[in-house]
């Protein structure tokens, strides 16, 4: 167990180490000098029963706060010192702060320092002092924490404190390596390897070392590692794990790491070290923040803040998402968009510190660390986070997909919640699982989406495709890049890829081409179509990039415009011809040489526009306008302002390769 001091300066909180430890955590020079600890402290305790202990100690100076807040990260229990002399200081409260808005559920109450107190008027003293601390944990997690008076001078108390905590750890100890109690709560589960770095230095012959809390999972020399941000491939030489030499190291320890592949210049506190599976680092982290109590003011978006997140410290600006202003004590849904990339996980805890860092005024919980900038105010962003704040997994992600009728990545979800990759992630029943989750070694990978989602999203398709027709008959149907930017433009290319699949495949759409269309429309032409249409065909592609008119046609074919016109537009519906303005019809082979003219003046320094489009076909500028414009329609360009662009997801014309149409005589 990993037990955190917190308390004002001069309290006695390195003296009640070393009376508990044996160890002096202070170890610098100037702390030696000045008698008040600087830099995070470490010491540690076994006993007979094989119960470790290890201590983080803190400073107490309110000027060192930030040195503190990064000590508390991997704390299951905290130690809240107040002198019996001085009674509740303001570093006390401060503290106290901080242990609360982290969710630490665990504590005991130390009152150091009796032996100033006069024995006659001790007793009335002590319970003065522990009313008052009584009073300050009332509305927190820590109200009713036991208590014990001493002094770590006189050794007067430290057994019994001593005993106290060594039975705490063995009740709360994790049955398993890799199992933990995370805010009181237990994890079944284990979650990949990660520690938060809180110091760096160089041994002789071991080279770079760094030290932290393991807040989740194991680690064996040998493994390989990632230092985030930065992604940092480190091999694991040495581990001394509660400062005992050691094969392997596990969450709830306090850990010293010999790495390879790394200088000392190049780790630095507020890094992680983890496994590669779970790797990631952030500019935007969805949270639920909960301003303190005693905060004086109101919290409005847009406020600048200093972020505590693991042994981090990054500056940052908040973004409340399901309010304008937040009341002190109250929660809401908040976005931090941070000023330099960090690295959290869901579930982890941090404290918020106004810009000048002077008082510390609200705690976050990370609820999803690859947050959107965009759409992070929306319903159905809203929705998905009332999904991220549940703490049972399975529970969180069915209402995470329930909330996402574009689906969720996998991957994603994986590695925000920090998990090995053999936990597969737990799925309802109806849960569509698209390509790339099929092995043992990639169980969360690739998409997922609910399956009710899914059936919708397949409705839109063919309801969006069913209005194409009725809109543009002459036309065969998108293709489907086209088709997605109609039906469902923000969904994931693997998930449109799939679904439009799955509705080939069970006839609910037909493919012409690259042309997609519903199964109703595809042309059956009569045998007296079928004539006309091998002699209308050769006669198109004898007429180059200016083909013979519906008039025309009808002309030199002896039939009526009206069955010429039928009979095009049914060859259209094949995708053998396309219809540029009415009654005059390209067919395909022609079409692709024209596209293949129009990516070529791409490359001129004038781009494709009319002009130089018109000069590379020998056409006339009017006819050349309507084939730029039909090419905009059909999605193969975009115009802007003047000049037209190629869409870069196009496969359309032989742009990214293509298939040839059906033979005139195939069916569809």
């Amino acid at each position: 167990m990993i037990i955190g001091t917190a308390g004002h300066i001069d309290h006695g909180k390195t003296t009640l180490v070393r009376a508990l430890t044996g160890v002096d955590t202070d170890r610098l020079p100037e702390e030696k000098r000045r008698g008040i600890s600087i830099e995070l402290g470490y010491a540690y305790l076994r006993t007979a029963d094989d119960v470790s202990l290890g201590f983080v100690d803190v400073p107490g100076h309110e000027r060192l706060l930030h040195t503190m807040l990064a000590g508390a990260t991997g704390v299951e229990h905290a130690l809240l010192v107040v002198a019996a002399d001085d009674g509740v200081m303001p570093q006390t409260r401060e503290h106290l702060a901080v242990v609360a808005l982290l969710g630490l559920q665990r504590g005991t109450v130390v009152i150091t320092k009796i032996d100033r107190i006069d024995a006659a008027e001790r007793d009335v003293r002590v319970a003065q002092v522990r009313a008052d601390i009584d009073a300050l944990l009332a509305d927190t997690s820590l109200a009713g924490a036991p208590g014990f008076a001493l002094s770590a001078t006189t050794g007067e108390g430290i057994d019994a404190l001593r005993n106290h905590l060594v039975a705490e750890a063995a009740r709360v100890a994790p049955s398993l390596p890799g199992r933990r109690q995370e805010w009181g709560q237990a994890t079944n589960d284990p979650q990949a390897f990660r520690l938060a770095v809180d110091r760096s230095f160089t041994l002789p012959g071991v080279g770079t070392v760094v030290t932290g809390s393991v807040m989740a999972g194991h680690v064996r020399i040998g493994d390989e590692l990632i230092l985030v941000p930065g992604e940092r491939k480190v091999r694991v030489r040495g581990i001394h794990a509660q400062n005992e030499q050691a094969e392997s190291a596990h969450v709830g320890q306090r850990c010293a790491l010999a790495l390879a592949g790394v200088a000392k210049e190049e780790v630095h506190r507020g890094q992680w070290v983890c496994a590669p599976g779970i790797a990631l680092s952030t500019e935007r982290i969805d949270v639920q923040l909960t301003l303190w109590p005693g905060e004086a003011h109101a919290l409005r978006s847009g406020m600048t803040v200093h972020t505590h997140l693991g042994t981090s410290d990054v500056m940052a600006s908040v973004a409340l998402l399901d309010r304008d202003v937040l009341a002190p004590g109250d929660t809401a849904l908040a976005q931090l968009v941070l000023r330099e990339p960090m690295t959290a996980w869901h579930g982890d805890r941090g404290v918020l510190r106004d810009a000048s860092a002077v008082r510390t005024i609200a705690g976050v919980r990370v609820l999803d660390p690859f947050a959107p900038v965009r759409y992070r105010r929306t319903p159905e962003r809203l929705h998905a986070l009332a999904a991220w704040a549940l703490d049972e997994r399975a529970a969180l992600v069915a209402a995470l997909l329930a909330s996402a009728p574009l689906g969720i990545d996998a991957d994603r979800v994986t590695r925000a919640l920090a998990l090995q990759p053999d936990v597969a992630l737990p799925l309802p029943a109806d849960a569509v699982r698209l390509a790339g989750a099929s092995t043992a070694s990639a169980l969360n990978t690739g998409a997922l989406i609910a399956g009710t989602h899914f059936a919708a999203l397949q409705q839109r398709i063919t309801d969006r495709l069913a209005e194409f027709h009725a809109t543009s008959p002459e036309e065969v149907g998108p293709d489907p890049r086209r088709l997605k930017r109609l039906a469902a433009p923000r969904t994931g290319d693997a998930l449109w890829l799939h679904a439009v699949e799955a509705l080939l495949d069970h006839g609910a759409l037909a493919r012409s081409g690259h042309w997609l269309h519903l199964p109703a429309h595809a042309a059956v032409l009569s045998a007296t179509e079928e004539r006309l249409g091998q002699k209308l065909l050769p006669v198109l592609a004898d007429g180059g990039f200016d083909p013979a008119w519906v008039r025309d046609l009808a002309k030199g074919c002896g039939a009526s415009d009206a069955v010429v016109r039928q009979t095009l537009a049914s060859l259209a519906r094949r995708g053998l011809t396309f219809q540029v303005v009415k009654d005059l019809y390209y067919p395909a082979a022609t079409i692709e040489r024209l596209a293949a003219l129009a990516r070529d003046c791409l490359a001129l320094p004038e781009g494709l526009q009319a002009a130089s489009f018109r000069d590379a076909t020998g056409l006339g500028r009017k006819r050349a306008i309507q084939l730029l414009e039909f090419f905009d329609r059909v999605g193969y360009t975009r115009r802007v302002k003047d000049v037209h662009l190629l869409r870069p997801d196009t496969v359309m014309f032989g742009a990214s390769g293509s298939s040839k149409p059906a033979a005139l005589s195939s069916s569809t």
